[in-house]
C-alpha cells in the first residue's frame, strides 16, 4: 500500500490557484473582524463547507483528538461557539480538559485560521434554542442520541434513526437534555495565508488581559 501511496502523494498539488494577497498591517487590532472578513471571502470564493472547523481537544490521560464540527457562531462575547452531547467523547473530553483548538482550512485561497483557548458551557436554554433553530434532520440527529457509545448494528441504527425523524416531524420542539452549546474563549487566533512559492504569511493574535498583541511567526 505504502509503495501505492506515495506516488499518489507526489502527484498532487496545493493551492493550484490564483492566492489573495494579505497584507499583516492592514489588520485589525482583534481578530473577530479578520476573521468574519476571511469567512465571508471563502464563502463568495466558493469555498466548500467553510464553516466545518477540525476541532481538538483531549481526553483525562492527555491523549490528543480530533473531529470535524459545525460553526454555530463568533462574537467577541461568546467566542466560537459549536454544540455537541455532553456525554460524546468530546463532550466527557471537554469536561475534564475545558481547553480545545479549531482549525479552519480554506484551500481554495490558500487561508488557515487557527483558534484556541479554554471552554465553557453555554446556559441549557441557549442550547435548546439553538438546536431548535436548525433543521429537522438536525432535531433527529441529537433526538437519536447516544452518540460515540458503541452500535450492535446498522439496523439498530436505522431503527432509532427511523423513531428520531418521526418525532422531529411531530414535535419541532422535542427538548433534547444532553445536547450542549460550548464556547471556545480565544486566547491566540493565528491566519495564515498561504503563498505559492512558500512565504506564507502568519500573523497571530495573543490575549493580553483585555487587549491583543500581534505578531508575525516564521512560516
Amino acid at each position: 500500500m505504502t509503495s501505492d501511496l506515495e506516488p499518489l502523494l507526489r502527484s498532487l498539488r496545493v493551492w493550484d490557484t490564483e492566492l489573495p494577497a494579505f497584507d499583516p498591517a492592514a489588520a485589525p487590532a482583534e481578530p473577530l473582524p479578520l476573521f468574519v472578513e476571511w469567512f465571508a471571502a471563502a464563502v463568495a470564493a466558493g469555498q466548500p463547507e467553510p464553516h466545518t472547523p477540525s476541532l481538538a481537544t483531549s481526553d483525562a490521560e492527555g491523549r490528543a483528538d480530533v473531529r470535524t464540527v459545525m460553526l454555530h457562531g463568533a462574537d467577541a462575547v461568546d467566542g466560537w461557539t459549536f454544540a455537541s452531547h455532553s456525554g460524546s467523547a468530546k463532550g466527557r473530553q471537554l469536561a475534564v480538559r475545558p481547553y480545545a483548538a479549531l482549525g479552519f482550512y480554506w484551500p481554495v485561497q490558500g487561508r488557515q485560521v487557527r483558534v484556541r483557548g479554554p471552554v465553557r458551557t453555554a446556559p441549557a436554554d441557549v442550547a435548546q434554542a439553538d438546536l431548535h433553530a436548525r433543521s429537522t434532520g438536525a432535531l433527529a440527529a441529537a433526538l437519536t442520541g447516544r452518540q460515540s457509545e458503541v452500535l450492535d448494528s446498522v439496523e439498530e441504527l436505522e431503527r432509532v434513526s427511523l423513531a428520531a425523524w418521526e418525532r422531529a416531524q411531530r414535535e419541532p420542539d422535542a427538548p433534547v437534555p444532553s445536547w450542549t452549546a460550548y464556547a471556545l474563549q480565544p486566547d491566540e487566533v493565528e491566519f495564515f495565508q498561504g503563498d505559492a512559492r512558500r512565504r506564507h504569511v502568519r500573523l497571530r493574535y495573543r490575549r493580553t488581559g483585555d487587549a491583543w498583541t500581534r505578531e508575525l511567526l516564521w512560516p
